[in-house]
């Protein structure tokens, strides 16, 4: 992977971005049309760098401006207008009293001779209805949303962001290895693409929207399930919202799983038909 970041250019984004706490990286390819995407990325669970990393290689030579940032608090109308596209790899919580890990699956903390002296780790929506709206007014107006993996999380703290982003999480089994089957081949984004094999959280969401939006489906062919949901889940969509369009698909949690040969096709796709590109 190879960007074009001159020191030049950081120092002339600097002054425009950095009282947002953002960081700036202009992907190898750059075009003067002046495409932007701001990037909300990382938490509890998904380290930024990993998802920056991926990202960066996902955009290389899309001729897109991208803004990173890990802070949920700047999301807002006036930040959101500065952008054509708008990508979320978050979940939809904050811990204001800490943790004592980023992995919430283990028990090694029951080790650990202080453990009373830790906090009780309690979780907060970090969503707010007025930046639910910002993104709805900022999708209907014409613009992109590219909701990605466990960002369905953020659903459950807004009708509103949900009504977006067309569905909700509900849960995910360990990581194991699924098969995500391309069920529209007809749509700009998956045209000619095959299914692919990816060793990743296989999520579970409710879908609210046409089922003939749906592009993916995920299937774990050893017929394990999650809960009494079965082996299958709705895996990705894409559909047009306002004037604006959404897409969202669920693989993610590691750097390997964004990717996989195909499903890193798809992504770059996903960019190009939310630009309006396709």
């Amino acid at each position: 992977m190879s960007l074009s970041i001159s020191r030049r250019s950081l120092l002339r984004g600097a002054a425009a971005v950095s009282g947002a706490g953002l960081l700036r990286l202009a992907a190898r390819g750059q075009s003067s049309n002046g495409r932007r995407a701001l990037a909300l990325i990382g938490d509890r669970y998904h380290n930024a760098d990993y998802i920056q990393v991926a990202l960066n290689k996902m955009f290389e030579g899309q001729g897109v401006t991208v803004d990173y940032t890990i802070d949920y608090r700047r999301l807002s109308r006036s930040l959101l207008s500065n952008y054509q596209l708008f990508l979320c790899l978050r979940d939809g919580m904050i811990w204001p009293n800490g943790y004592l890990g980023p992995d919430a699956y283990t028990s090694y903390e029951q080790g650990l001779e202080n453990r009373e002296d830790f906090p009780e780790a309690k979780s907060q929506n970090w969503l707010t209805e007025e930046q639910a709206g910002a993104l709805k007014e900022f999708v209907s107006a014409g613009n992109g949303f590219y909701s990605l993996h466990n960002n369905s999380h953020v659903s459950l703290s807004s009708p509103t962001y949900r009504d977006v982003m067309g569905g909700a999480y509900i849960g995910h089994p360990p990581l194991r290895p699924f098969k995500v089957h391309v069920v529209n081949q007809s749509h700009p984004i998956t045209q000619g693409l095959t299914d692919f094999v990816v060793n990743d959280e296989q999520h579970y969401v409710h879908y609210d929207k046409d089922r003939k939006y749906i592009l993916l489906e995920a299937e774990n062919l050893d017929g394990l399930k999650y809960e009494n949901l079965g082996a299958k889940s709705i895996a990705g969509w894409a559909y047009d919202y306002g004037r604006g369009r959404v897409v969202f698909t669920s693989p993610g949690h590691t750097i390997h799983a964004l990717w996989v040969p195909e499903y890193f096709k798809l992504q770059r796709r996903a960019v190009q038909w939310l630009l309006k590109e396709i």
